[in-house]
């Protein structure tokens, strides 16, 4: 380099000509200097102290651009959205092109998915802030931005896709290419929002939307399996509305990928069923019978799959029954009789009887059959009542709907032999025991008398609906001739007047019935082997009637309306109409003042008696019959009990419950 290049150059650097420089350009184009001042302030404020510092180090940053460029008024002016905060107007204008007559655009349905996720981000990230490209502040635009998706989109979706008709697979669509990477973003964030959502109202708006959603839901696996997961936890902890919706969506995305997803789907609901229904009250039975039902319509999607889980399941308990029998220890026990064993029982005796008309899963009642009964033979005792009376139940239930014969009179009846229920009970309970929602009773419980009662009321019951079930058939005479003898047996040998009375009552009937099955039988003309024949007579008896089904349909109405009173809780308000209602008259604030001016201070706890009287007045009336009652001779005790019961009692206030108040 030559020396007066170099010269030139460290002249250039030089902070005093640089500012006579700048001095000349503000006389020569103004214009330009002021540009130079308000966008860098830096270039014109050069640093004259620093010319003893190393001017080689000294480096000019440029200042950020503060005007708006030329890209943004070319937006403005083609009237495209600013990206950015979304205000109510935004919202007002994409929810109209969601709902326009005419062509959805792949932009709007896009840009709706990224503000629905702003709002996502709004509620997931700690600061609260969206790094995305729309930003959401308040709660009103959040709420607009939730309900414009949750209202439109899916519409907007089905428009953009042409997917209106139903059947359609929307992976076969012609632009669902171009919609799907949004859309799984969108399906994302909604389940994020589903999983932080604990109100039950929101839940169910939620849910709903998610079951528009289930055609796109079911194309991509790992949303599909999320999905599924969330919502087994819902159909079987969530509220009523929230459950019934919950399987609804399970159901619909599980059929849109049957072979896929079913076998998956199967193992999980039944897992999760088994483990949900470990405790029995009546405000959880509503809730267990809702996912067993639900439970039997999953598995008849279809029957070849369903096979392989029903005859596994059902192999696990028998193996769990043979070790109890065999090495007859307190846990091999109680790994049978608890109430995860009973209510895997009864969803496969509910699945065998509603696929009674398919024969894939009819091979599978007998082992299930055997292994009801013995696990009612394991602990055959007094204390078991309960269970023994629900595994009976169960069998009468499978027995009806798959219209085969289950020897169950036997385990009925076993119970008014094996026990003394003449002999005098050692404490008196105030109402009988409930063996709905319990399976062992205690040795307090077995002492009381509410135990007797409540097990000849189960027994009766379970005679009736039995007989009833099978007072159509051919066979009825001679398949309840050893229960009659039974029963007759025991009213010989029963001394409690309630209990004959109700049995007596029952063994009428039955016998009434086998008369009448008799008489129609002895007019048969057909051989006893063509079973197509016996079984249209049979048909023909139970749509004309029996004396025992008419009689059991009388009983059960008013059955029926006891058990809806206990799921239902009615039981504690009706208690609270066995206690005497007390009537005050209403003491207006004059009485008040009155009463403390005349009588001294204000009675906080006025008299129970409805005359309403001063305390002291009523004090001194008690005085004055313990007085007579002192001068009553001993030999007229009758009369003076007369006197006290009309004194005290102004009449009954409580009445009698009757079925129509329920």
């Amino acid at each position: 380099m030559k020396p007066s290049e170099s010269s030139d150059s460290e002249e250039d650097l030089n902070p005093q000509t640089h500012k006579k420089s700048l001095e000349k350009l503000k006389k020569i184009d103004p214009d330009f200097y002021n540009f130079l001042e308000e966008n860098d302030e830096n270039l014109l404020n050069f640093d004259v102290d620093s010319e003893g510092d190393d001017e080689d180090e000294s480096v000019h940053v440029p200042g950020p651009l503060t005007g708006d460029s030329d890209e943004s008024d070319f937006e403005e002016e083609n009237s495209k959205p600013i990206k950015g905060k979304i205000t109510l107007k935004q919202v007002k204008q994409w929810q109209t092109e969601l709902q326009s007559e005419g062509k959805i655009k792949q932009t709007t349905l896009t840009t709706v998915i990224k503000a629905f996720n702003a709002a996502m981000l709004r509620v997931t990230s700690e600061d609260g802030t969206s790094q995305g490209e729309f930003k959401v502040e308040g709660s009103s635009v959040f709420n607009a931005v939730i309900q414009m998706c949750v209202l439109y989109l899916p519409a907007a979706l089905k428009k953009y896709l042409g997917f209106e008709q139903s059947g359609k697979d929307p992976r076969n669509c012609k632009h669902f290419v171009k919609i799907k990477g949004p859309l799984i973003a969108y399906l994302n964030d909604l389940l994020q929002l589903l999983s932080g959502v604990t109100s039950e109202n929101i839940l169910t708006v939620l849910l709903k939307h998610l079951h528009q959603m289930c055609f796109y839901v079911a194309c991509f696996g790992r949303i599909s399996k999320q999905s599924l997961k969330k919502l087994i936890i819902l159909w079987s902890t969530g509220e009523e509305t929230v459950r019934v919706l919950a399987f609804l969506c399970i159901l619909r995305i599980t059929r849109n990928q049957q072979t896929a997803l079913l076998d998956r789907v199967l193992k999980a609901m039944y897992m999760t069923y088994v483990k949900n229904c470990k405790f029995v009250s009546p405000s959880t039975w509503p809730g267990i019978n809702f996912m067993r039902r639900s439970l039997v319509e999953m598995f008849t999607l279809d029957i070849n799959v369903s096979y392989q889980h029903v005859f596994l399941y059902i192999r696990q308990l028998a193996i769990h029954l043979r070790n109890a029998i065999v090495v007859q220890k307190v846990e091999n026990r109680q790994a049978v009789y608890n109430w995860q064993f009973i209510n895997s029982l009864h969803l496969w005796a509910d699945l065998l009887g509603a696929t009674s008309m398919k024969s894939q899963l009819q091979p599978l009642i007998y082992p299930l059959v055997m292994v009801i009964t013995n696990t009612i033979k394991l602990v055959p005792t007094h204390q078991y009542y309960p269970l023994r009376f629900h595994c009976v139940e169960i069998l009468m239930n499978l027995s009806k709907d798959s219209n085969t014969f289950i020897p169950i009179l036997p385990f009925i009846v076993e119970v008014l032999t094996s026990y003394d229920f003449s002999k005098k009970h050692k404490k008196v309970s105030m109402k009988p025991i409930d063996f709905s929602c319990i399976l062992r009773l205690a040795k307090s419980q077995l002492a009381e008398n509410g135990f007797k009662d409540a097990a000849i009321e189960r027994l009766y019951g379970l005679l009736l609906e039995y007989t009833a079930n099978e007072s159509h058939t051919i066979a009825f005479p001679d398949t309840t001739l050893l229960a009659v003898m039974q029963i007759k047996q025991f009213l010989k040998n029963c001394s409690v007047a309630n209990y004959t009375k109700k049995l007596r009552q029952l063994l009428e009937k039955i016998e009434e019935n086998a008369k009448f099955i008799e008489s129609e039988r002895s007019k048969i003309s057909f051989s006893l082997k063509d079973e197509k024949m016996i079984a249209a007579w049979e048909s023909s008896i139970k749509t004309k009637g029996t004396p025992l089904s008419i009689f059991f349909d009388n009983w059960n109405k008013v059955n029926r309306i006891q058990k809806r009173k206990k799921i239902t809780k009615n039981d504690e308000i009706a208690g609270a109409g066995e206690l005497p209602m007390i009537k005050r008259p209403k003491i207006s604030e004059e009485e008040i003042t009155n009463t403390k001016i005349k009588k001294g201070p204000l009675v906080l706890f006025p008299s129970d008696s409805e005359d309403d009287k001063n305390p002291l007045e009523v004090e001194e009336t008690r005085k004055q019959k313990k007085v007579k009652k002192i001068k009553k001779k001993k030999g007229n005790k009758q009369t003076f009990v007369q006197q006290e019961n009309n004194i005290t009692d102004n009449g009954d206030i409580v009445n009698d419950l009757s079925v129509n108040d329920w």
